[in-house]
């Protein structure tokens, strides 16, 4: 396996274990109502999981509230039930048609637990960008030894694989420090 392969291959990696995080941190609360907080939750639809954000439409028309408008107004009382089960600690009002969910204001010492969390997944995920990093080097020296690659390749394999994995860390931190800052806004 040539250098350049190795390296891509494992770049790739690394792009999805943030792009993850990106799309987790979505259902984290912060100050202002977001639909992601809720798209992730699993309702069951006629017997099968099916995501929130394919039965319904979610908007934000307030910074503390919610409204869920379902596509089929039969999985309502679904989707109310998905809401109550969840760990969202939400209480879901059905409104004729539609769902509404009222974010009580989180107090100083909730948003400091929420951005402690944030900080833990950020670090969470920067050991799955090191142990990319360590298994893409370990790669580079089995081709290297196999005679695949010379040591040079294989030196500069390494030399790129810690300048992608220095980018993807720094990668990390900007969106860490982008939703700390959104917890703690009021």
């Amino acid at each position: 396996m040539p250098t350049r392969k190795i390296v891509d291959e494992h770049s790739k990696n690394m792009d999805k274990t943030v792009e993850f995080l990106r799309n987790e941190l979505k259902s984290v609360r912060t100050g202002r109502a977001a639909p992601g907080l809720v798209e992730h939750l699993t309702v069951d639809y006629y017997g099968s999981p099916t995501p929130l954000k394919s039965l319904a439409t979610i908007a934000a028309p307030e910074p503390q509230s919610l409204l869920i408008k379902p596509f089929d107004i039969g999985c309502l009382k679904d989707i109310e039930k998905a809401i109550k089960n969840s760990e969202l600690s939400l209480a879901p009002i059905v409104d004729g048609k539609m769902i509404r969910l009222n974010l009580p204001p989180m107090s100083e010492e909730r948003r400091k637990q929420i951005a402690q969390q944030v900080k833990q997944m950020g670090e969470k995920t920067k050991i799955s960008i090191r142990n990319i990093r360590r298994d893409a080097i370990k790669q580079l020296e089995d081709a290297e030894k196999s005679k695949l690659i010379s040591e040079d390749e294989r030196d500069k394999g390494k030399e790129e694989i810690e300048k992608i994995t220095k980018k993807h860390v720094d990668a990390i931190d900007e969106v860490i420090n982008q939703k700390i800052d959104e917890i703690m806004s009021i």
